[in-house]
């Protein structure tokens, strides 16, 4: 099977790398091309074999499944470019929330899915997030929830969901190192503690604690009971961050990006409405 990637910004290299070092499909069955050829190329740099094709329709004319990693805003105009080659017996599947599974079947006659990934995919870690359309095939259901095996757990999820789903799975990690580097720079800044030694501890505890959840030794609140013990110094410090408000901090978060979903959807809606779809 041929893997066709539409778009190697971040998410589209991760992807592409992934794929490859989880040996989930091999160099020479992968497509890619990128509205910026250069960045297509630099991939190419290290895995010599894959396919740097020149415009999308190649790309989709050479491939069964077709990951379309681009922005949201221009998934539209590429589908109607394409649509005459998105054949029933291919797959597409955008990595973007806001554009719905419904919207990709209503352009498209093949199969449709959505799949976000996340950073953790990398390494070959972590959640892939899955909603099929209603028009997807069983084959395809399967053949893709095998293939995404490879880089992570794929999960399914509703429409409903997709964003918070999506805030927990893929933002989470970009929300978690920034909480991480403020308890970095607050334990230099008070204690005087060398920031690489302070960095090395904390990125190790991460690693230690996903470890200990990841092998079924404890559960996030199991954690917090084994580590604090009543009236010692860690219990003081869970005292403080129960009093900060850190989950009306959360809450705001997830407005935020409630909010901005929103928006992306609406302009996403008037693009279907202006060419009268």
């Amino acid at each position: 099977m041929h893997i066709g990637i539409i778009g190697t910004g971040n998410m589209g290299t991760i992807l592409t790398e992934a794929i490859i070092d989880s040996q989930a499909a091999p160099q020479e069955h992968i497509h890619i091309t990128n509205r910026t050829i250069e960045k297509a190329l630099q991939i190419k740099a290290n895995y010599p074999n894959i396919h740097v094709e020149e415009t999308v329709e190649e790309v989709v004319s050479n491939s069964e499944m077709i990951f379309i990693c681009v922005k949201p805003m221009d998934i539209y105009p590429l589908l109607i470019k394409t649509s005459h080659l998105l054949k029933k017996d291919k797959c597409t599947i955008s990595i973007t929330s806001p554009f719905s599974v419904e919207q990709l079947e209503s352009i498209v006659q093949c199969s449709c899915m959505r799949v976000i990934p996340s950073i953790t995919n990398r390494a070959l870690s972590g959640v892939c997030l899955v909603t099929y359309g209603t028009n997807c095939s069983d084959h395809w259901k399967q053949k893709v929830n095998s293939f995404l095996s490879y880089i992570g757990n794929p999960i399914e999820i509703e429409q409903q969901y997709t964003r918070v789903a999506s805030d927990i799975v893929s933002c989470g990690p970009a929300f978690f190192s920034f909480l991480t580097q403020k308890f970095i720079d607050a334990a230099v800044k008070e204690t005087g503690i060398n920031k690489d030694l302070a960095t090395q501890l904390a990125q190790e505890m991460l690693v230690g604690m996903g470890t200990l959840i990841k092998k079924g030794h404890y559960s996030l609140p199991t954690l917090q009971e084994k580590v604090c013990v009543k009236g010692g110094v860690t219990g003081k410090g869970i005292e403080v961050l129960d009093n900060s408000q850190i989950e009306d901090t959360f809450r705001t978060v997830f407005n935020v990006t409630q909010r901005k979903f929103a928006e992306d959807q609406k302009m996403i809606n008037n693009q279907f409405n202006f060419f009268g779809k």
